[in-house]
């Protein structure tokens, strides 16, 4: 075997090996959104992908109509994106509104005013991870990187340096601004998912993806 094709096998058999007890920021019940006194920790949520969260009984089917306020980036003290960059900031909020806009425009008419028969949905984004190209791609390739991401698979667990997203969803009634429910979510990719690994912020808008499917079926 080519001695520097060994080398970087063993270097990302090192990473992998290092990187397996850390993950990315574990999400809270941020205090600068409206329902954080209300959110409690969500027991049934084995994966940790939903850790907070509030409900009350609501017959969903008799909404029709979506109101999706612009996505807000979060400001707190408490958030979480680490040092990423206001552009990559902004650009996943940008995401996260077409996005959860689009999937719940299969479900619901998007509307611009409060009416019967209406919710409102706030999306606040708090956090976020980039992922790290190459290394994150060739980790996935190389045989210990993907002996423990095939693993985190299985776990539903994240893989090796990449990227996730979190935010806080708050759904109203908009004709009485009533708290229907609301949760904190950490999304991410499979680790099997190459294609997410790609880009820096691939992984994040993966999770955003896997976000709004999330929503919507829930709103069903």
């Amino acid at each position: 075997m080519d001695k520097s094709i060994k080398a970087d096998r063993l270097l990302i058999a090192a990473l992998c090996a290092a990187l397996a007890g850390c993950a990315s920021p574990e999400p809270v019940a941020y205090s600068g959104i409206a329902s954080s006194s209300q959110l409690t920790r969500n027991l049934r949520d084995d994966s940790n992908r939903v850790p907070f969260r509030y409900s009350s009984e609501v017959d969903w089917r008799s909404y029709t109509r979506v109101i999706v306020d612009p996505v807000v980036v979060y400001l707190g003290q408490d958030h979480q994106f680490g040092d990423m960059s206001e552009k990559d900031k902004t650009e996943l909020a940008r995401y996260m509104q077409a996005k959860f806009a689009e999937k719940l425009k299969a479900r619901f008419m998007l509307a611009s005013e409060p009416a019967p028969n209406s919710l409102r949905v706030r999306l606040t984004l708090t956090g976020a991870s980039e992922s790290t190209p190459v290394l994150g791609t060739l980790s996935r390739l190389d045989i210990a990187g993907g002996i423990y991401n095939g693993v985190q698979t299985v776990r539903g667990g994240e893989g090796t340096l990449t990227g996730s997203v979190i935010y806080a969803v708050e759904v109203y009634d908009a004709s009485t601004d009533r708290l229907l429910s609301a949760y904190v979510s950490k999304q991410y990719p499979s680790p099997i998912n190459i294609g997410a690994t790609l880009g820096t912020l691939d992984a994040a808008r993966a999770g955003i993806d896997k976000g709004a499917d999330a929503l919507v079926a829930q709103l069903k």
